[in-house]
């Protein structure tokens, strides 16, 4: 005869499994949607004459600090500001990030920005089905890939000042192979939290906008660092 236990955890364990489930899906839209975002305002943005202008001045600086400032806020804001808070200044930062992006489209020609955007969806979702999948522990991975990523960062400012094409290729394939690992560790990172989290409350609802920005700056970066190795400059 069945024990009614097994039943219990039976029924439980499929309820938490569609719950992670729809963790997941939530990210993903958040991610999506922000992704269409800004590459329609990247598109309208470089046929602007204002736009390309503002490229060549100052300003510069300031369309590249304002998306770096959004997320600040949804950082350091995370308790503080309501779900729809939080989501409406995720989705102006994807603007935001559009607009800076629009400068590869007066760099790089129109198919070749569309051939690298394909081979990063491609490998974007590799890493990500197999972050979602894999057994292995991706913890200790995900400190060394963060390392990694400030020194990137630190390389690219001093590659800044020597303006060295070789330097910046290398730099360019390390950060393929740190943003695609990210990607498989910021998945299981992310699965870990749908699974630990009760689906349906608003914390949870700003954890996933979290976990969307989360995989839109490794897709975002992947994309830059696959254009920067593989795109035909005009």
């Amino acid at each position: 005869m069945n024990n009614p236990s097994s039943f219990q955890n039976d029924a439980f364990g499929a309820s938490a499994q569609a719950g992670t489930r729809a963790f997941i899906s939530s990210v993903f839209t958040y991610m999506t949607s922000a992704l269409l975002i800004s590459g329609v305002v990247a598109w309208l943005g470089s046929g602007s004459e204002w736009l390309i202008s503002m490229m060549a001045s100052p300003m510069i600086f300031l369309v590249m600090l304002a998306p770096l400032a959004a997320v600040m806020v949804m950082s350091f804001g995370f308790n503080k500001l309501s779900y729809t808070a939080l989501a409406t200044v995720f989705f102006v930062y994807s603007a935001l990030m559009g607009l800076s992006l629009s400068a590869i489209f007066l760099v790089y020609d129109l198919g070749t920005i569309f051939k690298v955007f394909f081979i990063t969806a491609g490998l974007f979702t590799t890493m990500a089905v197999l972050g979602y999948t894999t057994k292995t522990d991706l913890t200790r991975m995900g400190g060394i890939l963060m390392m990694a990523v400030i020194g990137i960062v630190i390389s690219s400012v001093v590659n800044w000042f020597l303006k060295s094409p070789a330097f910046d290729y290398l730099i360019s394939c390390v950060g393929v192979l740190v943003f695609t690992g990210l990607t498989a560790y910021d998945m299981q990172k992310i699965k870990r939290i749908g699974e630990g989290v009760e689906y349906g409350t608003a914390t949870t609802s700003k954890l996933a906008v979290m976990g969307a920005l989360t995989l839109y700056l490794d897709f975002v970066n992947l994309f830059l660092m696959l254009l920067r190795v593989f795109g035909r400059r005009d």
